[in-house]
Formats: structure tokens, sequence, C-alpha cells
């Protein structure tokens, strides 16, 4: 019998072998080996460093690697045969995620280490990483006994299962709307890019006819669909269909979430008061950078009050600049787009050209070079990889030795691939004892995006907010690939504070806008000719345009999150939308309407690991501007001064991953604590505080 490829449990994965059928016996027989592994060690404990905890992570390593894989599938590669699976296999393997992380015996022997003499010969970075597995343990119910425990666990399970239906339901639902429009007066305004994906999901869905110019053209609730849609069709009624098929998203029917919803946050509040906590927010923030509630809700509404101010006046101003009397929600981004080209002479349309995959990722590569010292190339052919548009790329160091390598999965495919845009690990980096030999195991980055496929035979041409998210992942990627950690627990973006881990990636967005960056990568995917200059002026002019109502929609989706898990008691009769509905009073400039169910499909903190986290984007945004504004300290035109805070921000942001604390680690890059000037300053929201 062939081996089971889901048990091969190292290295790269050889998806084109995986099929659904594989998973049941995999994980069945992988927990059975696990139990007695674990069990073994627990029985014959020997609480060193190379007797417990080496062997410990192995274990670890082994399952994640597995269910790893599989989960990778279920985001990329969804199918109704992989589901189902999944579903079966999930509570087995949480199940037994729960008995290891309550072990006594293993938490017993973490604490034996911590109190032996061997601990001050440990690194720091070991140290670090005993002391997050003894948080850990206590956060995941070590100390629970008798029926306290078995309630606890019971709720992890249903937790588990919620969160993969909650996500399913916004797949479904997503997949479920489909506009199909035959009239040419319905999509006039939609630009040639959006109608040639109009006509290629027409395509898809069987209209084999469909051309850009005739249709017929089908929009579906697929961001690269949905966004251009908004922006410019011309019929308002066709778009306040769309933008509330949008809002409604997975709050009605089969694929309804509020249910969900309501019993997440029973269930996390239930669990975080069996663990000592008040709520499910203190229990969030026991592991995270933020000492606690109070310090985030104080960012947060100094950055509200700022933007607040600055979105009741870019409302004010959009609503005068569109001539009409009344602006609804349907309307914000068609009038925004009609503002912006008045104002700053183009249309994000236009940019598209100069924005094809192939030269944009030129132009990162190129940066990356510049500031961090490694080059990148593609190695496609040389990796196993689950659909044919997934690229493949190799990183070598300065002296040209490979240290890592990512695959990158760009495109939609809103049939089996979850929307969004994220870094997933793969492989982590590792030094190892292969045959007598020490070897370093390299780490592997999964990007996965969701831009604008090849349409027609063209290259897939990106918006400018496509690069920004390119980019955005990348940096995450840099994390986990050019770490200089050894030990997997705290390797790349292991054992970082969540409200650290968006630092590399917003950093990096910055550099979109910056001049030879942008230069190197904007070239007509046609003629070759590089943006021209009165194009790049205009880009940093629109920069901050409607930049208050950008922060204050993420600082209304971090107070709600909070709320929800802070201060939000289920038995009030106030539900999860009128609590929005009472915080958008202070954090909306246009009430949410009544059929907006938004909560329905916000899978970053349902079904993400954002829950009592959200803040976390503007929390790191802080430090990522300040980390930028060492760079405009430097000169940004000066490219030895650059490569100088490059080569010290990789060697502390990105290579020193969870080894110490995030403060302690920006304090090694800056000389100092984050500062919020730089982001205000970034935002054009300066003088607004």
């Amino acid at each position: 019998m062939t081996q089971n490829p889901l048990l091969i449990g190292h290295g790269l994965p050889p998806f084109a072998e995986i099929k659904a059928e594989h998973v049941e016996p995999a994980v069945t027989t992988l927990l059975t080996e696990l139990e007695q592994q674990v069990s073994d060690l627990e029985t014959n404990l020997k609480p060193t460093w190379t007797d417990f905890v080496e062997p410990l992570t192995q274990l670890e390593e082994k399952l994640m690697w597995t269910w790893g894989v599989i989960g990778h599938l279920m985001s990329v590669k969804n199918s109704t045969e992989l589901r189902a699976a999944y579903e079966k296999m999930q509570p087995a393997v949480v199940q037994f995620i729960n008995r290891w992380s309550q072990s006594r015996p293993i938490y017993e022997g973490y604490k034996a280490i911590r109190e032996s003499d061997q601990w001050d010969k440990l690194e720091p970075v070991q140290q670090r990483i005993i002391e997050t597995a003894l948080k850990e343990a206590e956060l995941a119910g070590v100390s629970l006994e008798g029926e306290t425990k078995e309630k606890f666990n019971a709720i992890q399970l249903e937790l588990a299962d919620l969160s993969t239906k909650f996500s399913n339901n916004v797949l479904d639902a997503t997949k479920a709307f489909k506009l199909k429009l035959t009239n040419k007066e319905d999509v006039a305004g939609l630009p040639d890019s959006a109608l040639s994906l109009a006509a290629q999901t027409a395509r898809s869905e069987g209209e084999e006819n469909a051309t850009p110019e005739n249709g017929p053209w089908v929009i579906t609730l697929d961001y690269p669909s949905y966004l251009p849609f908004l922006k410019y069709a011309e019929n308002r009624e066709l778009r306040e269909k769309v933008y509330k098929a949008a809002v409604s998203k997975a709050s009605s029917g089969e694929f309804d979430n509020h249910p969900h919803i309501d019993r997440i946050l029973e269930l996390r509040k239930q669990k975080a008061q069996i663990l000592g906590f008040e709520n499910y927010a203190e229990l969030s923030l026991a592991r995270k950078m933020a000492p606690n509630v109070e310090a985030v809700e104080n960012l947060m509404e100094e950055l509200r009050q700022v933007s607040f101010t600055a979105a009741k006046k870019e409302l004010a101003e959009l609503t005068t600049f569109s001539g009409q009397p009344e602006l609804k929600h349907w309307d914000i981004a068609y009038w925004s787009e009609k503002q912006k080209e008045a104002k700053f002479g183009f249309n994000a349309e236009e940019l598209r050209p100069y924005f094809s995959l192939g030269r944009v990722l030129e132009g990162l590569f190129g940066l990356a070079q510049r500031l961090f010292s490694v080059e990148i190339t593609a190695a496609d052919g040389e990796a196993p990889v689950w659909h044919e548009d997934v690229r493949y790329f190799k990183i070598n160091d300065e002296s040209g030795e490979q240290i890592a390598s990512f695959y990158l999965d760009p495109y939609s495919r809103p049939a089996e691939k979850r929307g969004g845009a994220w870094m997933n690990d793969c492989v982590g980096r590792a030094k190892m004892v292969v045959n007598g030999h020490t070897v370093t195991r390299l780490p592997v980055a999964y990007l996965i995006c969701n831009q604008t496929p090849p349409v027609d035979g063209k290259p897939s041409l990106m918006t400018f907010g496509e690069v920004e998210t390119l980019f955005h992942e990348f940096g995450h990627g840099l994390q986990h690939m050019l770490t200089h950690v050894d030990y997997p627990g705290a390797a790349g973006i292991n054992n970082v504070e969540w409200d650290a881990v968006e630092l590399p990636s917003q950093f990096m967005e910055n550099w979109c806008y910056h001049r030879e960056t942008l230069f190197g990568m904007a070239k007509h995917y046609e003629t070759g000719e590089t943006l021209p200059e009165h194009y790049y002026q205009k880009l940093l002019a629109a920069r901050t345009y409607m930049s208050g109502s950008a922060m204050l929609r993420q600082l209304h989706f971090s107070l709600l999150d909070i709320e929800l898990h802070a201060k939000y008691d289920p038995a009030s009769g106030e539900t999860p939308e009128q609590v929005r509905n009472r915080l958008a009073e202070t954090t909306t400039v246009m009430k949410p309407l009544p059929e907006d169910s938004f909560l329905c499909a916000f899978g970053h903190i349902f079904a993400g690991g954002y829950a009592a986290g959200y803040y976390s984007y503007k929390w790191a945004e802080v430090l990522s501007a300040d980390a930028f504004a060492a760079f405009e300290e430097a000169g940004l035109e000066d490219m030895v001064a650059i490569a100088d805070v490059g080569k010290k921000f990789r060697e502390t942001i990105l290579g020193l991953g969870g080894s110490l604390h995030p403060l302690e680690v920006f304090k090694k890059f800056r000389g100092r604590e984050p500062q919020t000037e730089p982001l205000l300053r970034h935002s054009g929201l300066l003088q607004t505080a």
C-alpha cells in the first residue's frame, strides 16, 4: 500500500497526491501515534531541554504539518468532500490538543526546568519559549479538574466547530450571489477591466458567448468584481442591490451566521470565566502586547477623536461635490472615485496597465534586495502546487546561499478559495540533527492574495490597492522567512504577540509610495513605458484622500470587537447588531442600514485569530509607521543610508522573531519606545490632532 501523503510529516507537501479521502485515515493514524508518544514522554519525564522540550516540539510539529496542510487546502481548494472530512476529524484533533495542553506532567516538566539550576544556562530565547508554554498551558485549562474541565473542553470543541461553520457560510453565501446583466445600460460606467472580468465570470457560468462588449455580464460578491461595480456603475439601483447583498451576506436562510455569533460570544465568555477572567477580552490580552482593555481603548479613542472629525468633514465635502441632497451607502464609493478624479486628475483604472503582476514582483524583489540584501528568484516547477496559477520562489542571502522559499497564490478563485489575503507558514526554520549532522531547516511561507486574475489573454493587471495588499502579505512572509532564530517555538512569527504581527506587513505598504520602488515596478505591460511622473505626484497627493474615513472604519471594527468581548452581556437583551448600532453613533458618520449584518461575515473575529484582537491592526500600525519613519529620517533617496537602516530592521524586527518581547525588539531597532506622531502624519491627520 502506498504511503498516505498526509503522513509524510516534513518538507513540502505533495499537493497533487493529496485527496479528501486521505484525511480521515491520516489523522486517525497520526493521533494514535502521538497519543502513545506523549504518554511515553509523560511517564519517563526528564525535565531538560534536550530530553523534554525538543521531543515535545517534534511531536507538535508532526501534528501541525498534517493538520496545517489540511487547513491550508480548506482555505485555497475547498470542496464538499474535503469539508466533510475536515469536519469529521476536527473534534478528534481539538480533543487531542486539549489533552496535550492540559497535561499536568508536561506542565510540571516545564516548571521543573524553570526551577532547576539549568535555567540560568539556557539562552533567553529558550527561557521565553518555556515561559510561553507555561502561560499557554494555564490559559488552556491545565489546572482545571472534574466537571469544570469537561465543560471547558466541550466549549473548546464547540467553538472550533462553530468557527468552521461560520467560515463555510461566508464562502457559500459569497458564491451564492450572482447578478446576471444583459442590458448595456446596466453596465454603463464600468471600465474595460471590470467588463472583461464580468464576461469571463459569465462564461464560467455557462454563457459561452459572453464578451466584454456585448455581455452577458455576471457580477459577484467577490472583491475584484464587487468593488469596481460599486465604484463605477452608473445605475444607482443596481449599486444599491449589490451593496445590500454584500452587507447582508451570510445573515439569513441556510447560510445564516446570526445564531453562530450569539453562541460563539456566549461560549467565549464562559471559557474566560472558567479560567478566572472577567471576560474574553482579558483572556485574549493575556498573551498580547497591550497590557489591558483600557490601554487598547485609550489608543483607539485618541485616534477616534482625530479621525471622526476628519471623516465628518470628508462626508460633507463629498456630498457637496456630488450635488445630491443626500448620499446613501452605495453612493460613497461611486462619488469618492469621481471626486478623486476631479481632485487629482486621474482614476484608479488608468494605473492598472502599469501594474502587471510580473512587473510588480520585480519591483518588490528589487526592494527586498536593496533593503535586506536578499535575492529572490523564480523556482516554478521545483515544488508541488495545489493549483496551476501558484508560483514558487527561492530566497538567497548576500553570499548566494538559499535561506528560504515561498509559494504565491495570487488570484481570486471564489468557487474554492476564501476571500481576503493572508500569509501562513508551510515549514518553520529550525536547527536539527539529522544522521548525526546539525542542519538548518529552511522556512517556507504561503502568500495568498485574491487579486484580479488574468483576463482575455492579458496578464493580471492590478489596482494600486492590490499592489499594497501584495506588499503587505510579503511583509508577513519576510518575518517568517528572514528569521535567524533556530528554535521552532520562537522562529519567524511564532511566539510573536498577536498585536505586533502586523508591524512588518504594514511597514512594507509604505514602500509602494517610494519613488525608486514605484518606478522600478510601474511599467506598462505592453510598451514597457515607465509610469509618467505626473501619475506618481497624483498618487502621492491622493494618498491621504478620505484617510479620516478609512481610519474611522478600522476603529469602528476594533472598538466593536473589544466591546463584544469585554462588555457585551448576552443576557441583557441587546443583540450584537444593536451593540454595533450603539457604537456606530461615535465611530461612523453614516449609520449602518437596518439590513446591514456585517458581523455575519466578520471572519477575522469569528473564524480567524483576531477575537478581541482586531485592534492589533491599529496598534501595530503605530509601530510600523514609526519604524518607517526611521528610513525617512535617514533619507529615502539615500540608498546607502537606507541599506544601513534596512540591515538593522532585518536583524531586529525580521530576525528576532518571537525570541524577545515585541517592545524590546522595537526598542532595539528604534532606540526608544514607539510614538503615534508618524502614523498621524502619514495619514494626513496631524493637523486635526
